[in-house]
């Protein structure tokens, strides 16, 4: 039975190998070696998948405009998966994206029934204090969906492309779905597209950090990105095609006329030839839709990451606390739970030494894979020693429990400093 990933559920994803074949999402790995200075998540196979990340990877290394953008729903805390989200925005940004963070008040008033006024201070108080502490520079965008004008009028275009039969199909939704939830939806759509709108350069690659739940939000809106242009651009095998699919006639003529090549127009499409580059009329079409009052999206791109194990084992709950660490607990009380924490560990010390812990159901050991241990030589030796029997797990959630005070302890000092510095990002301190 083919599953559905939810982004409001809690299902758990155990094979994420799954998800190439039955989601169209491709592997990471083979990428990683054309990356400059790659995110450890990207080194670590905890980034795992993509989808076509290749024009982000293109921008990159040749400086060309790109964007980088995520969101958070103000409905709780925000925990260590929440900055995993917050660590992959920041390193676009530091690798020439435009970055933009989202915060889906939206999303939580109509899903979760949050007052405004609660979504204001949970989006304040618990992700973006954290996302500033954490490096994210002042020459980025930080915004409610509530307060922005771009995206509520973008979702209501976008509305025209959607509809039901295909909401429900994606999202798994029914008849009693609210409408307000069906919104908030396409008000994540025009999030995405949002760095795409003429106000900010237009027309741009942009990628998505994301875990996989949210694939249903990224292929949703790279079909309506599709069904928003104006033009298809074709290689064919002795000329590249543009076809109108609601584009007139004069624009047909302005592509004709910027594109300068030998061309034929025909009602409805042109064809160019000379051996034309595809890249080059794909960039004059899209401008052209733009100067003719039109969108000219790129599709969006996507990377995905694995998730992060409760702390108990199995799933992290927002409705046990020991199961999660967030970004504004108490550095003390976080430390203990690492103390307390699932392990790898063996059912007797000599079974232990003989042989060695089981990471890869150990929760202490992803806290550090994960967040506390920067040095790849370091989490290496650390792996080489548990599997080895040489490290046991008193060592392992002692050096991990105080990593994460040390961690906490900094990531608190910055919230303060960040506090001081919201009007730079353009964030009311109400």
């Amino acid at each position: 039975m083919k599953r559905t990933l939810d982004p409001w559920g809690s299902a758990a994803i155990d094979d994420y190998s799954k998800l190439f074949g039955e989601f169209g999402i491709s592997s990471f790995e083979s990428l990683i070696g054309e990356i400059p200075d790659p995110h450890p998540y990207m080194k670590r196979g905890i980034i795992f998948g993509h989808r076509d990340y290749y024009p982000i990877l293109d921008a990159i290394l040749k400086g060309k405009p790109f964007s980088v953008m995520s969101g958070f729903m103000p409905s709780g805390k925000a925990h260590l998966g929440a900055k995993m989200v917050m660590d992959e925005v920041i390193w676009h940004q530091k690798m020439g994206g435009d970055a933009f963070v989202g915060i889906a008040d939206m999303e939580a008033y109509s899903v979760r029934g949050i007052s405004w006024e609660r979504c204001r201070k949970i989006g304040v108080d618990e992700y973006i204090l954290s996302l500033i502490a954490l490096g994210f520079a002042p020459d980025g965008h930080i915004y409610f969906q509530s307060d922005t004008p771009s995206v509520k009028d973008l979702s209501f275009e976008l509305g025209v492309e959607a509809n039901f039969s295909e909401l429900s199909a994606i999202y798994g939704i029914s008849p009693s779905t609210k409408i307000a939830h069906m919104i908030s939806i396409l008000a994540q759509s025009a999030d995405i597209l949002n760095p795409q709108l003429k106000e900010y350069g237009g027309p741009k690659p942009v990628v998505v950090p994301v875990g996989s739940d949210q694939d249903p939000h990224i292929r949703l809106v790279r079909d309506i990105a599709n069904r928003m242009r104006m033009f298809k651009v074709e290689e064919r095998e002795d000329c590249i095609s543009v076809r109108s699919k609601d584009a007139t006639a004069d624009m047909l003529k302005a592509v004709a006329k910027q594109v300068g090549e030998e061309t034929k127009v025909y009602e409805g499409h042109i064809d160019i030839y000379g051996g034309c580059d595809l890249d080059q009329i794909e960039e004059i079409v899209r401008n052209i839709e733009v100067d003719f009052g039109g969108y000219g999206f790129l599709m969006p791109s996507s990377i995905y990451h694995r998730f992060m194990s409760g702390l108990t084992g199995g799933k992290m709950s927002s409705s046990i606390s020991d199961s999660y660490i967030a970004l504004t607990d108490d550095p003390k009380e976080a430390s203990d739970k690492v103390k307390r924490a699932k392990t790898g560990g063996r059912v007797t010390l000599d079974e232990q030494k003989k042989l060695g812990g089981e990471s890869e159901k150990c929760t202490v050991y992803e806290l550090m894979l994960f967040h506390l241990v920067d040095d790849d030589a370091q989490i290496k030796e650390i792996l080489t020693d548990c599997k080895n029997g040489v490290m046991m797990c008193g060592s392992c959630k002692k050096l991990a429990s105080e990593l994460m005070f040390r961690f906490l302890t900094e990531h608190r000092e910055n919230r303060e400093r960040a506090k001081e510095r919201l009007d730079e990002y353009g964030i009311d301190k109400k």
